[in-house]
């Protein structure tokens, strides 16, 4: 735990919080400031900064868990979709640096085409044959 990281605080109980699960690695609360009913986040107790730090047992524990946790909250609050975000770098809209991912409940009049949505660019085919060979990875 970093004594200066909020949700270090919040993941390990040391500010009180509406948590919906908790395991030995994670604590999933309520957003105080939600972008739609039943928006939670899933904590990991342990301080990393962002994906790039969490390593890869846990990056594979919190998928199955936000999996679980959409299922199981999808049944319950009767959403008609649901987004799972997770930002890393300031670039990229995070802005707290401990890493985290948002599970939004989406709902056919939440107006979140206006809240989540982004603008398509359009991509020059030769272009984009050269990013895909660059980006190319085994």
């Amino acid at each position: 735990m970093k004594d200066d990281c909020i949700f270090c605080k919040l993941a390990n109980g040391v500010i009180p919080t509406n948590s919906i699960y908790e395991d030995d690695d994670f604590k999933v609360i309520l957003d105080a400031s939600p972008a739609t009913k039943g928006h939670a986040l899933i904590l990991p107790k342990e301080h990393y900064d962002d994906m790039y730090a969490l390593p890869e047992e846990k990056a594979a524990s919190v998928i199955k868990l936000a999996k679980k946790l959409m299922t199981h909250m999808t049944n319950v609050l009767k959403c008609d979709g649901f987004n799972i975000v997770q930002n890393n770098g300031t670039a990229a809209g995070q802005t707290v640096f401990h890493f985290h991912m948002h599970l939004i409940p989406r709902y056919n009049d939440d107006g979140g085409d206006e809240k989540f949505g982004w603008t398509h660019e359009d991509v020059d085919t030769e272009e984009q044959s050269k990013l895909c060979e660059l980006l190319k990875t085994k």
